[in-house]
């Protein structure tokens, strides 16, 4: 939720919003396909310290998705340029604000891939390893997989509503509530960091 929350602040269509949230959900089940079947066929299991490497890198992604919404509003800060013509002093407002149609879309399928493998993910995976029926296996993935992207299409649209809702009328608002998205993504996986890499051991010998 806190990666989808960073990928839709920005955004101001429920639709789009809510398309980002089943992108989200269809690379998780992405991974999840490909992961499970190889874990179907294989009868092999994710190691621990290789699934807490995975949480690990999620937490680093997690903590970068942050710092591209923080990033996003220092850019796209309008400000005021004037210019002269003729004598004739014009005032507007500017923002170095960069096509991205596509781009939102491509980052949440991305980071969808990368939870795939990690978190409940990893349950799921452990679950696969005790079912003995290929074809039950992969009823249970596709199972999974489509209720990650409804849950996700409509947690997606549930989180961009304060987002949309100030965008227009109440900008130093949503500017306020997109840092604070930004801050929380950063310390969130700052936390699981510091959970995984020290407390969990990770990274303790």
């Amino acid at each position: 939720m806190v990666a989808v929350s960073s990928i839709v602040s920005k955004h101001k269509n429920l639709k789009k919003t809510t398309l980002l949230g089943a992108i989200w959900g269809f690379g998780h089940t992405t991974t999840l396909f490909i992961v499970g079947i190889f874990i179907l066929l294989s009868k092999l299991t994710i190691p621990e310290n290789i699934a807490m490497s995975l949480e690990f890198f999620v937490g680093i992604v997690i903590i970068i998705l942050g710092l591209l919404v923080i990033k996003d509003i220092i850019v796209n800060k309008k400000h005021i340029h004037k210019h002269t013509h003729d004598g004739s002093t014009h005032i507007h407002l500017h923002s170095h604000k960069e096509s991205d149609a596509h781009t939102h879309y491509h980052k949440s399928f991305l980071v969808g891939l990368i939870h795939g493998i990690a978190g409940s993910a990893a349950l799921m995976l452990l679950v696969l390893s005790t079912i003995n029926s290929i074809p039950l296996g992969v009823s249970y993935i596709l199972v999974f997989g489509l209720g990650s992207m409804i849950g996700m299409a409509i947690v997606g649209g549930i989180i961009s509503l304060p987002f949309i809702l100030t965008s227009k009328k109440y900008m130093s608002f949503n500017t306020g509530i997109r840092y604070i998205t930004g801050i929380f993504s950063i310390a969130f996986g700052a936390f699981i960091l510091i959970k995984i890499g020290y407390f969990e051991g990770l990274f303790i010998f």
